[in-house]
């Protein structure tokens, strides 16, 4: 991946009311434009420059770098995870018996990952990854953490900080991460597992 905007696989209006149009205009148009923005001029001139944001998470130190490149990546993995809302949405197929295999089941899985993401103290993201074996793993990351910084495979996440929801559902977390569920794009997941 390379420091620039991502596309959207789908329209600013599509993801409502889960995700408003407003909120995306904010979050993607906004906040992740001004990483994008920090790390190009963050990098010039260092020994990141001309690295992909892939590798600068996995190597940069903590830092304005780090946090940037982490930040992109997170939100990357974050906005192209999504379609128009389904109703009882699941997943199919391998990462379907990936999750069953490691969860016992769908619901257990959305239970645990719910719970993880809505406890998060703060700001920052939970992840389901795959480990360098092929298990699955959920995991709280703090701020721009990502699983890749600890050799997973990322591939599901829920971005906890405020400016994520608040527009949409104030303090109400629990409930954006309720909702988020229908959104999920189980092919796009799918097709991150190696």
């Amino acid at each position: 991946m390379n420091i620039e905007m991502p596309t959207l696989p789908y329209a600013a209006n599509a993801l409502q009311p889960v995700i408003s149009e407003q909120t995306i205009g904010f979050h993607y148009g906004k906040h992740l434009q001004n990483y994008v923005n920090a790390l190009a001029s963050l990098v010039k001139g260092t020994e990141y420059e001309g690295k992909s944001v892939e590798d600068i998470v996995k190597t940069a130190p903590d830092g304005a770098i780090f946090n940037n490149a982490g930040q992109i990546l997170n939100h990357v993995l974050y906005f192209t995870q999504f379609r128009a809302s389904v109703k009882d949405n699941k997943p199919s197929g391998k990462i379907a018996k990936a999750i069953d295999e490691a969860f016992g089941s769908f619901d257990e899985f959305k239970t645990q990952f719910s719970q993880t993401a809505a406890t998060l103290f703060g700001s920052g993201w939970a992840w389901l990854s795959q480990t360098p074996d092929g298990k699955l793993v959920i995991t709280k990351e703090a701020n721009a953490e990502n699983p890749l910084r600890r050799g997973n495979n990322p591939l599901l996440c829920i971005d906890v900080w405020e400016h994520a929801y608040y527009l949409d559902y104030q303090n109400r977390r629990a409930d954006h991460i309720n909702d988020l569920w229908q959104l999920i794009n189980w092919d796009e997941i799918s097709s991150r597992m190696k």
